[in-house]
């Protein structure tokens, strides 16, 4: 079930990048879920996008 504000689609990814990413969240201690996530707004940053009023995967959830 996606997180309340989560936008929830199907995503197909080749067996050998899952399980790269996989390797990877582990590394980070982070779902594959979140990993993907991660990269995916480090990838946006470096493009120079910007993402605006969306906390930092990294930053816990406010109570």
């Amino acid at each position: 079930m996606p997180s309340p504000g989560k936008k929830a689609f199907p995503l197909r990814l080749d067996p050998a990048l899952h399980a790269a990413i996989e390797r990877l969240a582990a590394q980070e201690l982070r779902s594959v879920n979140a990993e993907i996530e991660f990269l995916l707004r480090d990838a946006l940053k470096k493009r120079g996008m910007k993402i605006e009023n969306l906390p930092k995967p990294e930053d816990p959830p406010e109570d």
